[in-house]
Formats: C-alpha cells, structure tokens, sequence
C-alpha cells in the first residue's frame, strides 16, 4: 500500500507521535491541520485517515515549531520545499478561524494612536505588497550579473540558495537576484576568503525567521477579524515594530558580542 494512502486514525497518530513528544495533545494535531501543516485524507465518513507520509509531516512541524521555535507559516514553507506537503492553499475552520481573532484582539489590543508621519524609522518601508524592503534599492540583477558583482562561483551560490540565505525570484525564464541578495553575496564572498565554512551560516536564516514570528506575534491583534485598523495603517504600524524589534536585537547583539570578545562597554 502506498505511504501516501491514509490508513490511519487520529488517535492512532496520537500514539505515535507521543513516543518522541510525551506532552502532544490531540487537539494539537487539529491545530496543525487548521494552519495547513498536515493534508489528511478523509474516510466515506469523513474520518481523518493519516497516512506514514502525513504522520512525517507531523513530526517535521513539531520538531521545527518546539525545538527551532519556527514560526509556523514557515513552518508550512520548510515542509513544502521538503516535499512533504503540497502546495495548496488553507482553508481554516470557520470556528478555528472566529476562537482564534478573538483571543487575538483580546489579548493584544490594536494600537489606536496614529503614528506620527515625522516618527524616525528604520532604513525599512512597507511597500504596497506588504513586504519589508530597504527604499533606496530596488533593481534586480541577472544571474550572471549577480556572479559578476558578487564574485561567487556558482557552486557557492548554490549552497547559499539551498540554505535560503540567497532568494531570487523567476521573472519569465530568467532568474533575478535581489540587492539584498547582493549584500548577502558580498559578505558570503568575504567569508569564503577567510576560509570559513558556509554552512554554517544555514542558522542565520532561521534567527531571522524567528524574528519576523516576534513581530508577527507582536503584531497579530492589527489582523484579527473585527479590528478597525486599516490595512495601511497595520503595514506601518508592523513597520514601526519591526524596527523597534531589530534594534532590541542590535543592542542584545552588541552586548553579547563585547562579553564573548571579554571587552567591557
């Protein structure tokens, strides 16, 4: 029978993902199956049936949410460029959907203040597809123009690009580098002079996703459901927060870095 065929009942997934995580509850399961981290399938009788492949899926997510404090939404990305899961889009319970915005806007009440238009910020902008880009650089480079303003081989440019350090996009048939992935390029290349081994860089990329969970937590009550908070104004609110989060981040960094180079401030 095909590992991709459910077989299983939830309680019988239960059981085992409660060998290798003793405090799992039941409803956890459901949770995960609400944010789109498992696909079961369903019996005539609409019966949950897991299939090992699912039961996989599920201790991939686990381990990443619990153990690398992943956010989940990219936890969902991690188990897709695995092939564990398909790309297909979420489709909440509308109960799961309603309980969930409504503890949102309790427990974090939206800001109701404007921000000042003078407020300073970060060299960070929301732009109108709701990302976070740095606002003096937004052209793109060729494959082989980022080779040559880089100087990375294409075998180091690889390895980046599987540990997500690097994230060119396709336009058309042509793959386009970022100036961000630029910046990312030259320091890579200054490493690889120094001998270092960049695969050990692979964590960086999680540090920072674990970041964009804070803001996103921090943030979660300017999205619920019912909230009065225009959309423009979240995006500059997040913003603001994200800023404010990066240079918490920045001062916790420098901190640590003076007490491991044994320097006194």
């Amino acid at each position: 029978m095909s590992a991709n065929q459910g077989v299983m009942r939830i309680g019988e997934v239960h059981a085992q993902l409660r060998v290798d995580y003793p405090d799992i509850e039941l409803s956890k399961i459901r949770y995960y199956e609400d944010k789109g981290l498992v696909q079961p399938s369903r019996s005539r009788k609409g019966y949950r049936l897991y299939s090992e492949r699912d039961v996989e899926c599920l201790r991939e997510a686990i381990r990443l949410a619990q153990e690398e404090f992943v956010p989940l939404r990219v936890v969902r990305l991690r188990l897709i460029e695995q092939g564990l899961l398909k790309d297909v889009p979420v489709s909440a319970s509308p109960r799961h959907a309603a309980r969930e915005a409504a503890l949102n806007v309790v427990s974090i009440p939206a800001p109701v203040v404007a921000v000042p238009p003078t407020a300073p910020r970060p060299d960070l902008r929301v732009i109108a597809e709701g990302h976070l880009e740095d606002a003096s650089e937004q052209t793109t480079l060729s494959a082989s123009e980022f080779q040559v303003r880089t100087g990375l081989d294409a075998t180091t440019i690889h390895h980046l690009r599987s540990m997500g350090l690097l994230a060119p996009v396709s336009v058309g048939r042509e793959t386009t580098f970022s100036q961000g992935d630029v910046r990312v390029g030259e320091l890579a290349r200054s490493l690889v002079e120094r001998g270092v081994d960049l695969r050990l860089l692979g964590s960086l990329r999680r540090i920072a996703e674990r970041e964009i969970g804070v803001v996103d937590d921090l943030t979660m009550a300017l999205r619920a459901r019912g909230s009065d908070v225009t959309r423009e104004k979240a995006q500059a609110i997040t913003a603001e927060v994200a800023g404010e989060v990066a240079g918490i981040r920045s001062v916790l960094y420098e901190r640590a870095l003076q007490d491991f180079l044994n320097l006194s401030t």
